[in-house]
């Protein structure tokens, strides 16, 4: 554990490891390579495990992440989940899970977001993705609940509508703790057994926040048209919440690094003169911030960010492990490489229908480019769950096999 901790710790201060460091991003893989169903991911936390189990030990990489599979589908079923289709619940049991996109808040409750977020996410955001959670509609204002105004409350929670509610609140729950139960030690013993885990917590970029969870993609896009100024003011509301939640639950967890999977920067969604003025400052916010508190930002560059590198060496020096998918690699290197040590970025078609040879030249390819004096590590672009056993074993084999720095 410590050997593959320092070279991962090495490559990301921009020292010289011993070899290329190689991650597995395993999502879905783990169900298709273990012989379980996706749906099981979610219905059978045992089976999941070790499955889970079974992928990292088979596979032998110095760092492994599994993002998905941690959530009761139970659970969700019993908060009547809108916002999600997971596999045995709206896809069929061997698909991926699915987000289901809306507009969450409307155009017109910046205000309300703005005013009080709490009340907001209680009162108007939860009863919209969770159906159980419609009564809380009915709420009055928490602001207002000053005194023997409480009462006010008191009263509404007798109400039938409530206590189903409640109810179901309480079944969730419980399946959640089940869930919870059989899953939160797996990172302690795959650490024993000597496997670090890429990291235990998550952010997300204000603006991400905004646009998966509120007002979805097309309400966002809008919006940076139709009120700037309100989208700026909520990108900078959410930025202390953001580093308030990761703080925590990388203390809870005992976690050094932070994943933070970011969805709408790329060059595919916005342009640079809008990544400036929408994204980036509060996404550098939260990531300065986590360094300031002793953490290593793990921010995943989905999509090509090849016109963003120069921003990128804004950041501290050593710092930061920036996961690239499409970016142009060699353009990584060259512009960030003395800064930021980057990842990257395995096709994640050449994984599943290219030969083992194809993906070794590619390795070698990318680790004489990209590796060049350090600060690299192996990994691949987004999803690989329809991946290629043998190409996988490829990638992670040659990747260790490969001794570039002699």
């Amino acid at each position: 554990y410590e050997e593959r901790e320092k070279r991962i710790r090495d490559a990301i201060q921009l020292k010289m490891p011993d070899r290329v460091p190689v991650l597995l991003g395993a999502g879905y893989f783990v169900a298709k390579y273990a012989g379980i169903t996706c749906e099981e991911a979610y219905y059978d936390p045992d089976k999941w495990r070790r499955a889970s189990r079974k992928t990292v030990l088979d596979f032998e990489p110095d760092f492994y992440r599994a993002v998905i599979g941690t959530t009761s589908g139970l659970a969700l079923e019993a908060l009547d989940t809108k916002h999600m289709k997971w596999p045995g619940h709206g896809v069929p049991p061997g698909s991926c899970h699915q987000f289901v996109e809306g507009e969450y808040m409307k155009e017109n409750e910046y205000d309300a977001l703005l005013s009080d977020p709490s009340d907001f996410v209680i009162r108007t955001y939860l009863p919209r993705v969770f159906g159980t959670m419609a009564p809380f509609e009915k709420f009055p204002s928490f602001k207002a609940l000053f005194g023997t105004s409480a009462a006010i409350l008191i009263s509404q929670l007798a109400t039938p509508d409530f206590a189903g509610a409640f109810s179901s609140l309480r079944k969730a729950a419980d399946e959640a703790l089940k869930w919870r139960s059989a899953m939160s030690s797996f990172d302690d013993e795959m650490a024993d057994l000597g496997f670090p885990c890429h990291a235990r917590v998550m952010s997300s970029a204000p603006f991400d926040v905004i646009s998966d969870y509120l007002r979805g993609m097309r309400g966002a896009m809008i919006d940076m048209y139709r009120r700037p100024e309100k989208l700026i003011q909520a990108c900078e509301k959410l930025l202390p919440v953001q580093i308030e939640i990761a703080s925590a639950a990388a203390k809870g967890r005992n976690s050094r690094r932070v994943f933070i999977p970011l969805h709408r920067g790329s060059d595919g969604f916005m342009s640079l003169k809008q990544f400036k003025t929408f994204y980036w400052p509060t996404l550098k916010g939260l990531i300065l911030a986590l360094v300031e508190k002793g953490l290593t930002p793990c921010p995943f560059f989905e999509g090509d960010y090849t016109t963003r590198l120069e921003h990128l060496r804004e950041l501290p020096r050593g710092r930061v492990l920036c996961q690239f998918d499409a970016t142009d690699m060699s353009k990584a290197k060259e512009i960030i490489g003395d800064t930021l040590c980057i990842m990257g970025n395995v096709p994640s078609s050449l994984l599943q229908i290219g030969t083992t040879q194809e993906v070794k030249d590619y390795c070698k390819k990318l680790i004489d480019v990209a590796g060049k004096g350090g600060g690299f590590i192996m990994t691949h672009r987004s999803s690989i769950d329809e991946a290629n056993p043998a190409n996988i074993k490829a990638m992670i084999d040659f990747t260790k096999e490969y001794d570039v720095y002699s």
